[in-house]
């Protein structure tokens, strides 16, 4: 690579189609030229397609034009997955989708607030962007909160798609409330994948884990995984919040009391980093079950979640 600082900055910084404005003209060629060097390899991409992944009207998104793009990183000499890694998956598609520009990608630090543990844990986990390679089609998540007021068990089952060749795990984080003993916390493969490497950081409360496939995951390729996890920590909670960095399909939040320890008042809620203020509340009623759930049909990145308050 050359020693170009805007190419340099484009392709650490993002986004995808800066970069790809940036690499095309530090290398001197014309789209023309580009589009012959793809053909050469079979692959065949329009002029038009091109300039419009250069200006960010349009993004790659199929198998063939994600196939192109790694063509690109050897035509223009650039190394393997600078340009892969700046595409987020797929963006939903459908009548139910907004018509204005929406953000493709949220940074960790926006969800999750102080990343420096959770840099640490991932490091050593080996994942580099794994959470790229995957969009999440569904998720259905269930809370059970105890007699003593805290979280005693949460189940997840997720439907991941793959937008290119080479996943095969996904990686969960979990945030536990002020208090939480992380080395208490366990993980349990459900259905359709096993546990890898556990981390955790006591300070950040943080646990960091691999999902296993039995599979490495092709581009379009499905995966469903079930997998529970259990604190005995016995910290009392508040809320539960769910964070997005990428669009993502169906999520399902199911959170269920103790007949022995019912909240006073309900409410969902959502907003779109750390830092933001709350929007789209509205007041949730338990059912007969002693439980609520809220649905959402498809997400923009950023948080969602349930909050309670007790008496």
């Amino acid at each position: 690579m050359s020693d170009d600082p805007e190419l340099r900055i484009a392709l650490s910084e993002g986004p995808f189609h800066v970069a790809l404005r940036a690499a095309v003209e530090a290398r001197g060629l014309t789209l023309d030229r580009l589009r012959r060097r793809l053909e050469e390899r079979g692959l065949r991409v329009g002029m038009t397609s091109l300039s419009y992944w250069q200006q960010g009207l349009r993004r790659p998104e199929r198998p063939e034009s994600l196939r192109a793009v790694r063509a690109l990183e050897e035509i223009l000499s650039l190394p393997p997955r600078s340009l892969m890694g700046l595409l987020g998956p797929p963006r939903p598609r459908g009548r139910g989708q907004s018509a204005g520009p929406q953000p493709t990608e949220a940074s960790y630090s926006s969800i999750l607030g102080s990343t420096d543990a959770l840099s640490t844990l991932l490091h050593e986990l080996d994942s580099v962007a794994d959470d790229r390679r995957l969009h999440i089609a569904g998720m259905y998540e269930s809370l059970r909160i105890g007699a003593d007021r805290s979280t005693t068990r949460r189940e997840t089952l997720q439907v991941v798609q793959a937008y290119e060749d080479g996943s095969d795990r996904y990686i969960m984080f979990y945030r536990g409330d002020i208090g939480c003993d992380v080395e208490r916390v366990r993980i349990r493969a459900l259905e359709d994948c096993r546990i890898g490497r556990i981390r955790r950081d006591g300070p950040a409360a943080l646990v960091v884990a691999e999902l296993l496939f039995d599979r490495v995951l092709r581009a379009g390729d499905t995966q469903v995984i079930r997998y529970e996890l259990a604190d005995p920590s016995g910290v009392e909670s508040t809320e539960y919040e769910r964070g997005f960095r990428f669009p993502a399909g169906q999520y399902m939040l199911r959170v269920s009391f103790d007949p022995g320890a019912l909240p006073v008042g309900v409410h969902r809620f959502a907003r779109h980093d750390s830092a933001a203020s709350e929007h789209d509340q509205a007041e949730l009623t338990l059912n007969a079950h002693h439980a609520v759930h809220l649905v959402t049909g498809s997400l923009q990145p950023g948080l969602i979640g349930i909050r309670w308050k007790w008496s």
